[in-house]
């Protein structure tokens, strides 16, 4: 048996997100995925004793999320992997829109502030490489955000509500972190 559970009767393709609707974060467990080949780097530079922190697995959200596929209208969802904040929330956004994430809304783990330092790395470079302390974003209506958020710690999930989707200025569709 492949999956034990549910399969959402819709496809989340994005086209239902628009301005106004919320963004949810779930905390990542870790780099997950992201920017490896920076790391690496980083870590020849400064030659860390602990290195348990840059290996914690993966979170895989699969079994909280379809949960809250049951209950909750979903709009969309980007797995925060390889490209970071700012290359994966875009992929679930239609041309003309825009995530606005506030970087205060989260607390973003020391694993990250430490690369930051160690490797002088510049705030816009953080969210384009590493998922800064978010690994999975989860888009939905205003009036479902409470009670996406209530799905998501029920299952065990640390959730922020980190953003907003607005209008953007050009016609592609991107991620700003202000």
């Amino acid at each position: 048996m492949l999956c034990s559970y549910p399969r959402p009767s819709r496809i989340l393709d994005g086209r239902s997100i628009t301005p106004g609707d919320t963004i949810l974060g779930l905390a990542s467990s870790g780099l997950h995925s992201n920017g490896f080949s920076l790391v690496r780097k980083i870590v020849q530079k400064e030659k860390p004793k602990d290195l348990a922190q840059l290996l914690e697995p993966t979170r895989i959200y699969v079994k909280p999320v379809l949960k809250l596929l049951e209950g909750v209208p979903v709009k969309g969802l980007a797995h925060i992997t390889g490209g970071g904040l700012i290359g994966n929330v875009p992929r679930i956004l239609q041309d003309g829109l825009r995530a606005k994430l506030r970087k205060a809304a989260w607390p973003r783990p020391e694993i990250f502030e430490w690369l930051k330092r160690a490797g002088n790395v510049a705030e816009d470079e953080m969210h384009r490489v590493f998922n800064c302390g978010i690994g999975m974003i989860v888009v939905v209506a205003a009036a479902d955000a409470k009670r996406a958020a209530q799905n998501l710690r029920a299952s065990g999930e640390t959730v922020y509500e980190i953003g907003a989707i607005e209008k953007g200025p050009g016609g592609e569709a991107d991620c700003v972190v202000v």
